[in-house]
């Protein structure tokens, strides 16, 4: 049984990672880069990214994360690494919710409004989006999934001292 806590205490920590890593890079890097180029260009290149980063890695480790760190706490992996593991938890339903509730309607948004090169005004689709919303919202994921990698990182640390 230790074994199978353990193995579920590691594949949280690693999709708690992978994720903190895809919020962050997208905070950095891809919305900076998209932010420096026209109307058009963005809409496209953002329909494109969000279709791409639908796929059974990114889907992995984003529901792999808040049900690997679920299963973690579930099966108790010692006293010492428990409140990690929850404080992890919560952190990640933050995550979660966000995502579901903020992120994804705006990705879905633009997505919808159809090929750039067709757009009457571009410029409005843009600013319908909210890059600034949609960014703000990313930062606190980012912020979260990197503070519940932390205390996952920690909960290894807490279990093996146990």
């Amino acid at each position: 049984m230790n074994a199978v806590r353990v193995t579920a205490l590691i594949a949280a920590t690693m999709t708690t990672g992978l994720m903190a890593g895809v919020f962050g890079l997208y905070q950095h890097t891809v919305m900076v880069g998209l932010g420096r180029t026209d109307d058009r260009t963005f809409i496209g290149a953002f329909q494109a990214l969000d279709r791409a980063i639908l796929n059974p890695w990114f889907l992995l480790s984003f529901v792999g994360a808040l049900l690997f760190t679920a299963v973690s706490a579930f099966l108790g992996p010692g006293r010492r690494a428990l409140p990690w593991v929850l404080a992890a938890l919560v952190l990640y339903l933050v995550v979660f919710a966000v995502t579901v509730a903020v992120n994804v309607p705006l990705n879905d948004a633009l997505k919808a409004a159809g090929d750039p090169a067709t757009l009457a005004d571009p410029a409005a689709v843009r600013a319908a989006f909210d890059e600034a919303r949609w960014t703000a919202w990313n930062l606190l994921r980012t912020l979260a999934t990197t503070a519940a990698f932390g205390c996952l990182c920690w909960s290894l640390v807490a279990h093996g001292r146990s």
